[in-house]
């Protein structure tokens, strides 16, 4: 788990860590397709076929996003049977995205 801010304050090590983490999520959210399915999971957990049909995109391109945001630690993966159901690893993304649509004009956090 992150240091608390305080810690982050006072710790060049923590510091420095905070600051590599945020700028590995901010470079994730870079890319649309991955910001999209962030935003779509940020509404609860969906499998790669939903994502497609949210997206409109082929199954081996959101594959491919998935896994991108799986070694960045921002998604966790379940799996039900066949299927693979992905979610948000961090609360904090969702908060972030909340914050996004603030600023951007989006009040709605489920129009995400």
């Amino acid at each position: 788990m992150p240091s608390s801010p305080s810690t982050a304050q006072t710790d060049p090590t923590a510091r420095s860590a905070a600051i590599e983490e945020a700028a590995n999520v901010f470079k994730a959210l870079g890319h649309e397709g991955r910001f999209l399915i962030l935003c779509h999971l940020a509404q609860g957990p969906k499998s790669v076929g939903e994502l497609e049909g949210m997206l409109d995109a082929r199954q081996s391109a959101v594959s491919q996003q998935l896994a991108r945001l799986r070694i960045e630690g921002l998604v966790t993966a379940r799996r039900d049977g066949k299927t693979i159901f992905y979610s948000l690893k961090d609360p904090r993304i969702g908060e972030l995205l909340i914050c996004y649509a603030r600023i951007f004009g989006n009040e709605d956090r489920r129009d995400l």
